[in-house]
């Protein structure tokens, strides 16, 4: 008979989908908000800027992952834990939908807290499902399956944050994110008996830094450090948020080499290898995370967006597209860059009697006539393109591990991270021969370069990013599981920081191959150490998984 996985993951299979669905369709028209017109409802910002804020904002939100998953193993357990997360990010949703910068901030920082509690602790839940020797064997595929789930939730957002926005307005779309995650919310409090069970606070160990300590010594260096970088009166790494969230990532950063140092003889090597995959991972994040700024933009400015002229009801019944009309009239004024022209003190935008800029490097041959509409795809729905391929691939790669788990044959976790990281680097090349086919942006390409660079880094991302988190509920001290489920998202954090700056470099490079070979130099490099780790790594997987 063959094995099931056990009930639960289930459960939280479709609770992380809808809190997925909420937070990648928050985050898939984040940056198209903040450059969005101030007249059209947007934030106004130049893309620099946006980028900036973007790197950071999604830099938090894996960062809080180390509080929250530090006060799960010690004070609240993963279902409380859970739970508190969710109703902070729901909440930080539907503040998005009101006006003002006050409540667009302190929106900001309900859904970084909130994804501090929920991310880590019910990735760790599961782990802990599996953590039964029945289920053991199972656990890599059960992270691919519970990945999987992620992306259907990431993929379909997208159609509902096109209809809401086109429709009523970018707050409406922010408040569907809202109501996804509640759902998710009640989902997971449905599905609570199938792992009440192994919701289990870990007792403290003598070498373990108490709470007290970890606060004055981690959190409060970290607050007081990043505040003093904020202001301090020149910029060190390009922006204000970029130096305060460096610097107060440092005081993190030495509280897990200090675990490293005072671990146990048992724990020492585990914790070498976790800590080693994890400084390997940030460049992956640092690559993959520019979907959300530098593919956006490609999107945006240098891909065929238009499709045909729909049926009139099927237009009001779907809003899954934007019109234009090719005709000279006052339009916003962009740059040979396709950098929005603002005025430096309103930061409206500045008018000129033009046709939109849509059509500026649309091929001659496929312009309108004049007066003639064009129906554009919105640009968040490229941002489906990842998550509908881990769908589609997951129980190809589910499959093909177990049959070669089967015959003997299965690399280990730490093979497979390694392979992640090399295809990553192959799906760069895939943009500069797009560079290259639109001669530099100077003519629009085929959606399909996009579509192919997703299929590739898709490919690289199910082989590390669920392989991380098997990883980490792998090798993890049990008492600390949350924890260092935190440092796999602080890697994560570091990355997605990393991938801001990146995309804010954007417009510097006049040639845009080379920004998208800068990329392949990250994830080549990054592939090449974990080759020559991976023979310690394996050695240290093999010897844990025996005892």
């Amino acid at each position: 008979m063959k094995q099931k996985h056990p009930r639960g993951l289930y459960f939280l299979f479709f609770s992380e989908l809808w809190e997925r669905f909420g937070y990648y369709l928050m985050i898939g028209i984040f940056q198209l908000y903040l450059t969005e017109s101030i007249e059209k409802g947007g934030m106004g910002m130049d893309r620099k800027e946006a980028a900036d804020i973007y790197g950071t904002f999604i830099a938090f939100v894996f960062l809080t992952p180390f509080l929250g998953g530090l006060l799960a193993d010690r004070i609240l357990g993963l279902k409380n834990s859970i739970l508190i997360g969710g109703t902070l990010m729901g909440l930080g949703y539907l503040g998005l939908a009101l006006p003002g910068m006050t409540s667009f901030y302190i929106s900001l920082c309900l859904i970084i807290l909130g994804n501090g509690f929920f991310k880590p602790n019910i990735s760790t839940l599961l782990g802990n499902l599996y953590s039964e020797p029945a289920y053991k064997d199972m656990k890599d595929s059960g992270y691919s399956i519970f990945y999987m789930g992620i992306n259907i939730g990431a993929c379909v957002c997208n159609l509902f944050a096109a209809y809401m926005r086109n429709r009523y307005g970018w707050g409406y779309a922010f408040g569907t994110a809202g109501i996804g995650m509640f759902i998710g919310l009640t989902t997971f409090l449905i599905g609570l008996r199938h792992y009440r069970h192994v919701d289990i606070i870990k007792a403290v160990q003598p070498e373990d830094m108490p709470l007290s300590s970890i606060f004055a010594q981690v959190f409060l260096p970290a607050i007081v450090v990043g505040g003093c970088a904020w202001f301090y009166p020149d910029n060190i790494f390009g922006s204000d948020s970029t130096d305060a969230f460096i610097f107060a990532t440092i005081p993190v950063i030495i509280f897990y080499v200090g675990l490293y140092v005072k671990a146990s003889v048992q724990d020492k090597r585990p914790m070498a290898a976790l800590l080693s995959i994890m400084a390997v991972s940030v460049m992956f994040w640092a690559v993959f995370k520019q979907n959300g700024t530098a593919l956006t933009t490609w999107a945006q400015y240098y891909t065929e967006r238009d499709v045909p002229k729909p049926i009139e009801s099927t237009a009001r019944t779907l809003y899954l597209a934007e019109t234009i009309t090719y005709k000279n009239d006052t339009v916003p004024l962009f740059n040979e860059k396709f950098q929005a022209v603002k005025d430096p003190v309103s930061k409206k935008a500045v008018k000129t009697f033009d046709k939109p800029v849509y059509y500026r490097n649309l091929d001659a041959s496929k312009l309108p006539a004049e007066g003639e509409q064009t129906y554009l795809l919105n640009t968040e729905l490229f941002q489906s393109i990842n998550p509908f391929w881990v769908i589609i691939l997951t129980p190809f790669v589910v499959a093909f591990f177990a049959f070669l788990r089967k015959h003997n044959r299965e690399p280990s976790t730490a093979s497979k991270i390694a392979l992640g990281l090399f295809v990553s680097a192959i799906s760069t090349f895939v943009m500069v021969a797009a560079v290259y086919i639109g001669s530099n942006g100077s003519v629009k390409v085929s959606p399909m370069w996009l579509v192919g660079c997703y299929g590739v880094v898709t490919i690289g991302e199910l082989l590390l990013s669920p392989m991380g988190l098997s990883l980490v509920s792998k090798l993890s001290p049990k008492r600390i599981t949350a924890v260092m489920m935190g440092g796999w998202f602080l890697a994560t954090s570091l990355g997605n920081k990393l991938s801001g700056i990146l995309a804010s470099l954007w417009d510097g490079y006049e040639n845009k191959a080379n920004f998208f070979l800068v990329n392949c130099c990250l994830l080549g490099g990054a592939a090449l150490i974990m080759l020559l780790m991976l023979k310690w790594l394996n050695g240290i997987l093999s010897e844990h998984l025996k005892n």
